[in-house]
């Protein structure tokens, strides 16, 4: 599984401006970041998002935060995380794989009395842009009824696709089973356990980002983010942010389409 977190933030890291039309199968996703505390530049991916209803940030403009984490194998921090999160009444999303339900029940069942929810990352993260829809329909399947068996969530409705990788073939199926991507407009390299680099540099990478609607993508192998989150969060609600839910943010979408007609 490490191996795959490797390719995923390559993947990640791999980001063009140009039309994705002209890639083969998959679009790697990423963003422009910039200086100036706003929703990142996703360039043309950005109308194929709002065609099928995925989400990478919140643009009401409100001053909230998406807190997301991807758990595709432990490395002893998850509990830490789950600590902190309960101490400041914080919501998270977790995406987690076929491994980690198989090898830490115990941490998903956690998740889920805590409140927090489980999102999708697949069974055993492939690339969902080089499967048949069957083949796609049972990974998210199986996934779901892993998660089921060890834990009170049996319906999980947010997929995060492997890697990063997908198409808008992809996206289109996914809706037709009845998942919601949910894609991130904050991140950095923190998976790697070979070289953490402390506390303080998890925070400053986090806050140099930060803007409102963020959606945060964060794992749980990193001991420079259980370290920090502590830190981040009481920083953050002090500058007049709120750490919501993606129920929150699909909700207060729903209400405002059915208001405004957008």
């Amino acid at each position: 599984m490490k191996k795959c977190m490797v390719i995923s933030i390559i993947v990640f890291l791999i980001f063009s401006i140009a039309s994705p039309a002209g890639a083969a199968s998959g679009y790697g996703w990423g963003f422009k970041k910039n200086g100036n505390h706003e929703i990142p530049y996703i360039g043309s991916y950005k109308k194929m998002l709002e065609k099928y209803g995925a989400y990478y940030a919140d643009h009401s403009g409100e001053k909230n935060i998406y807190l997301t984490f991807d758990n595709g194998y432990e490395e002893g921090y998850t509990d830490d995380i789950l600590d902190v999160l309960k101490a400041e009444a914080v919501p998270a999303t977790f995406f987690v794989t076929g491994h980690y339900v198989s090898s830490h029940p115990e941490l998903v069942r956690r998740m889920v009395d805590d409140g927090h929810i489980i999102g999708n990352h697949s069974y055993h993260h492939p690339d969902f842009s080089i499967l048949t829809k069957g083949a796609m329909k049972k990974e998210l399947e199986t996934l779901e009824e892993a998660v089921a068996e060890v834990s009170d969530q049996d319906d999980l409705k947010y997929l995060r696709p492997p890697r990063g990788i997908f198409n808008e073939q992809s996206l289109e199926w996914s809706n037709d089973l009845g998942y919601i991507h949910i894609f991130w407009s904050l991140a950095f390299i923190d998976w790697d356990t070979a070289k953490q680099k402390g506390w303080k540099y998890a925070y400053e990478q986090i806050m140099d980002q930060m803007h409102p609607g963020a959606i945060m993508l964060l794992h749980t192998v990193s001991s420079d983010n259980a370290q920090a989150l502590q830190k981040l969060i009481t920083t953050l609600k002090k500058e007049g942010y709120s750490f919501k839910s993606l129920d929150d943010l699909i909700l207060k979408d729903m209400v405002s389409k059915d208001i405004y007609g957008y």
